[in-house]
């Protein structure tokens, strides 16, 4: 396995596309927007040097990394000479359902397809292309090039080659991995759902400040980050679609809090907007 195409180019995309192509793979990263690539593209840039700042890639290897990475619109073009496909686009299934059924007519007979959902089924997304036993989900941590997992799960028709094969990519990535079953949430979007959703209801109910429910979890649990920090830096409008998601399928304990659905009907959907439970207008990114 040699050439990987990453399609999306937003946050997450962009950081499977430089794990990708610092792990060694030839990376084409698709978008159908210029703007997006050449957003993509600077951000990319950006986190090589951040690593060669901090040691962890030499002059050489940050170069070679960055001379395997390519960006185009043109998906059936990109996809004819794929080895592995990940997908990263929004998680509205009729988006996934027309990627994959795309990239089925022209992407190689032994190409695999990965799609990147925290909550989607592989199975279904497996039944839109003529290849079901190659397709699988690599479910990737934001932001990717920190976060060491990613959590590979298998759905009815997939393959024990394909499972074993993703197993082997990421881990080429320099990820550690988890292979898991299908089931609606997997493991980790289950779990962060819940304690995102319920330090909602504290919010709600008025328990705590933002701050003070944060330090609680972060320093009595030994959570890396709090509930509220976690939100705001995955989205507080992807949290609210998961936990719709997991409502409809595991039922009542996902309902999702009010004060929640508020937020993103207020449009303050976490860093990406500036505002989410804390107010990023006038932070400095780190």
């Amino acid at each position: 396995m040699e050439n990987v195409v990453v399609i999306g180019s937003g946050v997450m995309g962009r950081g499977i596309a430089y794990v990708s192509a610092a792990g060694g793979f030839q990376v084409v990263l698709v978008d159908i927007r210029q703007e997006q690539l050449d957003a993509a593209k600077a951000d990319i840039l950006s986190i090589f040097e951040g690593a060669k700042k901090r040691g962890k890639l030499s002059d050489s290897e940050m170069n070679k990394g960055i001379a395997r990475l390519s960006y185009s619109t043109d998906l059936e073009k990109a996809v004819k000479t794929a080895d592995l496909i990940i997908e990263a686009v929004p998680e509205v299934l009729s988006i996934k359902k027309d990627i994959f059924e795309r990239i089925d007519r022209h992407a190689p007979e032994g190409c695999f397809f990965a799609t990147n959902t925290s909550t989607m089924s592989p199975t279904e997304i497996g039944s839109f292309t003529n290849r079901p036993e190659k397709v699988i989900a690599m479910h990737f941590f934001n932001p990717v090039h920190k976060m060491k997992l990613v959590e590979i799960v298998r759905g009815l028709e997939t393959s024990d080659d394909t499972a074993e094969k993703i197993r082997v990519a990421a881990e080429k990535m320099g990820k550690e991995t988890v292979v898991v079953n299908e089931f609606p949430g997997f493991v980790t979007s289950r779990i962060s759902a819940l304690v995102g959703n319920e330090a909602f209801y504290l919010l709600q109910e008025g328990v705590g400040t933002p701050e003070e429910i944060d330090k609680a979890i972060r320093l009595g649990l030994n959570y890396p980050m709090g509930p509220f920090e976690l939100g705001d830096l995955v989205g507080l409008d992807t949290r609210l679609n998961n936990l719709k998601y997991l409502h409809e399928k595991l039922g009542e304990k996902y309902r999702p809090a009010p004060l929640l659905e508020q937020y993103v009907k207020a449009g303050r959907l976490g860093r990406k907007s500036g505002r989410g439970v804390y107010d990023y207008s006038n932070r400095t990114e780190s």
